[in-house]
């Protein structure tokens, strides 16, 4: 898949958010990398996706002009999968929501009793 058609997966997901995850998202960005840095999966593990910031729940009275958390979304961890197409759409999705789930302050156990990892 390409890096245009991998985009567009990302972008059909955030079109298709409930809308109380849309009215809860604050100061943030989602972007895609081809791979992860070494700082960011330092164990070379293929780091399908990232989140980096100040989950929404942590946020205190404090937290004002802050750069955006980001998102990012790595296109080769994804493409290393070997996933026909539909398989790697349904990755795609599994991950951004994942971590849009982290921005939130949903946990690993949580996000997986609600299907999203």
């Amino acid at each position: 898949m390409n890096r245009v058609d991998f985009e567009l997966v990302i972008d059909e997901v955030l079109d298709a958010l409930p809308g109380w995850v849309v009215d809860r998202i604050d100061n943030l960005s989602v972007v895609v990398e081809e791979h992860p840095s070494r700082h960011q999966d330092p164990g070379g593990t293929g780091l399908l996706g990232l989140y980096e910031g100040v989950s929404l729940l942590d946020r205190g009275n404090d937290y004002f002009a802050a750069m955006p958390d980001t998102i990012t979304v790595f296109r080769q961890s994804h493409l290393a999968l070997g996933l026909n197409d539909d398989e790697l759409r349904e990755e795609i999705r599994r991950t951004v929501l994942h971590e849009i789930g982290h921005h939130l302050g949903i946990d690993d156990d949580r996000l997986h009793e609600i299907g999203w990892a």
